[in-house]
């Protein structure tokens, strides 16, 4: 790792004074987590007296006879609940913002760090919707610094080493971006290095539509070519698992945008993206309308829904605004969306993994939540299949879907492919790192 790295930064961490990110305001965190417990505690009570009411009204065969009367005596016990949770957690959320100077800042950890992408991963759209301190915000990271994206100047207060080329790293679903660096090693970076890249890392609330995500790492991007120190000549988009979509949603939306940084894209790699959906997500959408079909338990089947538009982004593989606006993301059925075209005038490669031990005959077994077809972006309809060329695709033999990011092998492939891109010497490289010094100078800092 570089010197100028620290530890993986906590995600949606605002920016320290100093410029250090993930210290976060210790009162907004138990704020955001107030609020999720207020409004969970008046989902459930919802959830209950429907319940009730479909239970107490009788059997269908006698008309419900008592389908009038119960909710007399139960709506009025859950108005209260609810009443009461909105009024304490009111309560709460002034109190915690006038304690919010002596809370501090909450200090950051691997543990709480994942607990926070898992939670965006689940109901990120909704902690973005309703402005929860706990929605993780979109930033462009090196090692633990955010880059503010201001101008040349401030990028080089997080990257006084800047080159030429820029690697940035997409992660996965309920993931945030240690998921790079499994067990501290940071293969990765060490590959950025070794070719002759800047990496960077996105840290993104995983529980917004892909499609949403990837307009605003458009975005993100525009401002990242415009405030670069150095000429950006080369830009590579690496994304695992829903990272991948992310950054072919980022590719459609640039276009569109015309923006400068698409002519730059030399490549992307996408490792275990499920192009074409999920399995997991496919299963969860049948246990629902099972839940649906009883009287009695259709109430639980809510339960289910509280799950992210991220998540069901993942049934199909949804990219576009299109593959989901003005449809019922919850409705059962359905079937792909029309394909997105890999972007033009870049190479492209895919990744998969299976848990089957070696080669052999197929069908190989999914990577535990991808399939190896849908992660190649195969399809049995051939109008529906990406064709990324075979030479650029691959395929890691007993291997997990998160596993294989800390997997040696990967990184050959990924040096193979990239190197052929053509990687500069490393007395380009220094002159790259010295340019970016002198730009620094010469900005009087």
């Amino acid at each position: 790792m570089s010197p100028h790295d620290g530890p993986p930064p906590s995600p949606g961490a605002p920016e320290h004074p100093t410029g250090r990110t993930g210290a976060r305001p210790h009162a907004g965190d138990l704020r955001g987590a107030v609020r999720l417990v207020i409004e969970a505690l008046s989902g459930v009570s919802a959830v209950v007296e429907d319940m009730q009411v479909a239970i107490g009204s009788g059997p269908r065969v006698l008309g419900r006879p008592l389908s009038s009367v119960v909710p007399v005596f139960t709506a009025p016990v859950h108005l209260a609940i609810r009443a009461a949770a909105r009024l304490v957690g009111s309560e709460l959320d002034a109190a915690l913002e006038k304690l919010a100077p002596l809370l501090r800042e909450s200090v950051p950890g691997a543990g709480r760090e994942a607990a926070l992408a898992v939670l965006n991963g689940v109901v990120g759209h909704h902690l973005a919707a309703t402005g929860n301190p706990l929605a993780i915000e979109m930033r462009l990271r090196r090692g633990s610094r955010a880059l503010d994206l201001e101008g040349p100047a401030s990028v080089l207060g997080a990257v006084p080493d800047a080159r030429g080329k820029v690697l940035v790293l997409l992660h996965g679903s309920c993931l945030c971006d240690r998921a790079w660096a499994p067990a501290g090693q940071d293969r990765a970076e060490a590959l950025a290095r070794e070719l002759g890249f800047t990496c960077l890392r996105l840290s993104y609330n995983t529980g917004r539509h892909i499609s949403e995500n990837g307009a605003e790492l458009a975005g993100l991007l525009e401002r990242l070519v415009a405030s670069w120190p150095v000429p950006l000549d080369e830009l590579v988009l690496l994304g695992h698992s829903m990272g991948g979509l992310v950054a072919r949603s980022a590719c459609r939306s640039a276009e569109d945008a015309g923006h400068a940084w698409r002519a730059r894209l030399a490549a992307l790699v996408c490792v275990a993206s499920p192009h074409h959906g999920a399995a997991l997500e496919r299963g969860g959408s049948f246990i629902d309308a099972l839940l649906g079909v009883s009287r009695h338990s259709a109430p639980l089947a809510r339960l289910g829904k509280i799950r992210s538009a991220g998540v069901t982004d993942l049934r199909y593989g949804n990219v576009l605004d299109a593959h989901w606006r003005g449809r019922d993301r919850f409705a059962a059925g359905g079937g792909p969306p029309a394909r997105l075209d890999l972007p033009r005038g870049v190479a492209c490669y895919a990744v998969a993994a299976t848990r089957t031990a070696a080669p052999g005959e197929g069908p190989y077994a999914s990577d535990g939540l991808v399939s190896v077809d849908s992660a190649l972006g195969r399809h049995r309809r051939p109008e529906l299949s990406l064709g990324f060329p075979e030479a650029h695709q691959w395929i890691g033999f007993g291997m997990g879907h998160l596993e294989v990011l800390g997997r040696p092998e990967l990184y050959e492939v990924l040096r193979s492919w990239l190197s052929a891109r053509g990687c500069p010497s490393s007395a380009e490289s220094s002159r790259a790192t010295r340019s970016a010094g002198d730009r620094w100078a010469r900005l009087g800092k």
